[in-house]
């Protein structure tokens, strides 16, 4: 489980960062940023984990309980589509990361980041492989990005009800891969994907689609 000695030890003050959505074929990459006032409560320390091992009611009730804690200061931000075409996945998560820690109302002393690269930031960091499932701050991060892009993906599935975005939050699940295969991709898709590249009937504009006139 997640532990708060890493943040402590420092002394200073002391943020977790991690994002979320690398890997799916449509979406945003968003990225959240926690730095607490104090340690923990016990009650609030129990519900944090890395997002991916909880369900979405624990992770709901981890995100109520984290906005409601006292002094907590939290950042969130994404980059685009456009932005992960125009500078990859990776270096558009490092940007929804920087974005997310300015968003703070503080400045950190230490960002602890989950991986093992960090962004540029004006104040230390430090990368922490598995870091979700290492550090309360970082869980807590990992919790609110993924919490919030999930809910950003449900919005889009009202637009886009053909993908199962509303399910899969932008993953190559089978619904997903036969919706790109029978409409092609939606502006809101990875182009520079393979996946995307492969499956979808790309008519022109490239990313212009049968999808996008049924939702207009």
């Amino acid at each position: 489980m997640p532990h708060y000695r890493r943040e402590a030890g420092h002394g200073g003050l002391v943020a977790g960062v991690d994002e979320a959505g690398r890997g799916p074929l449509a979406g945003p990459v968003v990225a959240a940023s926690v730095m607490f006032a104090s340690p923990p409560s016990r009650s609030l320390a129990v519900l944090l984990d890395d997002s991916k091992k909880l369900s979405a009611e624990a992770r709901m009730v981890a995100f109520t309980a984290l906005l409601a804690c006292p002094g907590i200061e939290i950042g969130v931000a994404a980059a685009s589509v456009r932005e992960i075409e125009r500078l990859n996945i990776l270096h558009a998560a490092m940007l929804a990361m920087t974005r997310a820690v300015s968003r703070l109302r503080r400045r950190p002393d230490l960002v602890l980041v989950d991986g093992n690269r960090c962004p540029a930031l004006p104040c230390r960091t430090e990368a922490v492989i598995g870091g979700d499932a290492q550090c309360l701050s970082i869980a807590a991060a990992s919790i609110v990005a993924k919490v919030t892009r999930d809910r950003l993906m449900g919005r889009l599935a009202l637009r886009f009800p053909s993908y199962g975005w509303e399910r899969n939050a932008g993953y190559g699940t089978a619904t997903h891969r036969d919706a790109l295969q029978a409409l092609g991709a939606t502006r809101h898709h990875r182009a520079g994907f393979g996946t995307v590249r492969q499956l979808a009937l790309l008519l022109e504009p490239p990313i212009a689609s049968r999808a996008e006139s049924r939702a207009a």
